[in-house]
């Protein structure tokens, strides 16, 4: 098992570690069952100077606090009361920067997978969209704020190369609250994936 190291959450360039998640793959292990597959799509959330980001202006509350802790952790919060989300906090302690993953290629305990999303065969909607991997790998908040070098949610490094021209760069999605920061081409994922929830033809 390979996860990746604590030192490469702390890198403060959120961007560039929204990019290098792509390819890695995330895991969880949940009431003894095994979940996971490769992450396909992205989206960087530079902390208090993004309108889109949780922690703009500095904002501190019980939700956000977790952002502020130095990167490795999970940040797992509600949607619209429907769907958890799970973001991954990067950056040194005190900067609150976070990646959202929104797209995942399952590849361990599809099966498992497919049960907590009542399908019956796998198409690209189990996994495309954040709120849909969340469901599919069982990542709601009791996973909030839980160690990535630990055993129950973490990310490990298989070796997968992404090449720079395989990777689309464009705006995020639903952050049109953000202003001009909602044009910003901060969401990252693998050109031609089909698991990836929005992608930009």
């Amino acid at each position: 098992m390979s996860k990746l190291p604590f030192s490469f959450y702390q890198n403060d360039d959120v961007n560039s570690l929204a990019v290098q998640l792509l390819g890695k793959q995330l895991f969880t292990y949940v009431d003894g069952q095994l979940t996971g597959g490769t992450i396909v799509e992205t989206e960087a959330y530079k902390g208090v100077i993004d309108k889109a980001s949780h922690a703009y202006g500095g904002r501190f509350t019980n939700r956000t606090q977790v952002m502020y802790a130095a990167g490795g952790l999970s940040y797992v919060y509600l949607c619209y009361g429907i769907h958890h989300l799970f973001n991954v906090v990067t950056a040194p302690e005190g900067t609150p920067h976070a990646v959202l993953i929104r797209g995942l290629e399952p590849i361990t305990g599809v099966d498992v997978m497919l049960k907590r999303r009542n399908m019956i065969a796998l198409k690209p909607n189990l996994t495309a969209g954040p709120g849909a991997l969340a469901k599919a790998l069982a990542i709601d908040k009791v996973l909030n704020a839980r160690d990535l070098q630990g055993e129950e949610i973490w990310i490990e490094d298989k070796g997968m190369h992404i090449k720079p021209e395989q990777i689309a760069a464009v705006p995020r999605v639903g952050v049109d609250y953000a202003e001009e920061h909602a044009l910003l081409p901060w969401r990252y994922y693998i050109k031609g994936n089909k698991f990836v929830s929005k992608p930009n033809r």
